[in-house]
């Protein structure tokens, strides 16, 4: 590739209009907002920090992180089928990921398996020449932004309000990258229980705009 078109190349696939379907999921964020939850900028922060350091945010990097090292991918879309906390996130992930392979396999010609979505990106993003912490930042980028973009709908907020509060996380995110990427299996865990509880709950909820 020409210099500079592997980051060109990773940013269109985890862009927000790459055929991955991810507007259609607030990842939880919808029912911690009906719950009052998450309600203006700060508390969005707090929330979406504490997923990306102790949810989906953090397993899904480690995952990433090890299949990005040669691990095998299979044994890893295993492993990220069990940590999902409910059928809603199994299911988002999943949907992401098949959507993911499906467009690139139309993009590059080269078939993909349908896997779960940090591990279709990890199968894609080994044929780029990248640090594995700049994949994984940019990774963990895209589905904040993703949320980020919901909770403007959904709060409502400004957008600037919104970008202010993703322009906030960056620190958080480019940390967390840092250590995924030397992380292992055994690294991974989670504490993020009432973002895990809202997402169960929101598969009940009466009126809903997303998926999940």
């Amino acid at each position: 590739m020409p210099e500079g078109a592997p980051e060109l190349a990773l940013m269109q696939w985890l862009s927000p209009g790459f055929p991955t379907g991810a507007f259609a999921y607030s990842h939880g964020l919808e029912q911690a907002v009906a719950l009052g939850d998450v309600h203006d900028p700060d508390s969005l922060a707090l929330w979406l920090g504490a997923v990306l350091a102790h949810g989906t945010g953090w397993s899904d990097a480690v995952l990433l992180g090890c299949a990005l090292r040669g691990e095998d991918l299979d044994a890893l879309d295993d492993l990220a089928r069990a940590l999902a906390g409910s059928a809603e996130r199994l299911s988002e992930s999943a949907e992401q990921g098949a959507a993911f392979a499906r467009a690139q396999s139309g993009l590059r010609g080269v078939e993909q398996r349908a896997r779960m979505m940090p591990l279709a990106v990890a199968e894609a993003a080994r044929d780029l020449d990248l640090p594995s912490p700049r994949i994984i930042a940019l990774f963990l980028h895209s589905f904040a932004a993703n949320l980020v973009f919901a909770a403007v709908r959904l709060v409502p907020l400004g957008q600037v309000a919104g970008q202010k509060v993703l322009a906030g996380l960056h620190p958080q995110i480019t940390e967390i990258a840092q250590r995924a990427a030397a992380a292992g299996r055994d690294d991974i865990a989670t504490s993020a229980y009432r973002a895990e509880i809202a997402a169960m709950q929101h598969e009940t909820l009466d009126v809903r705009l997303f998926k999940t």
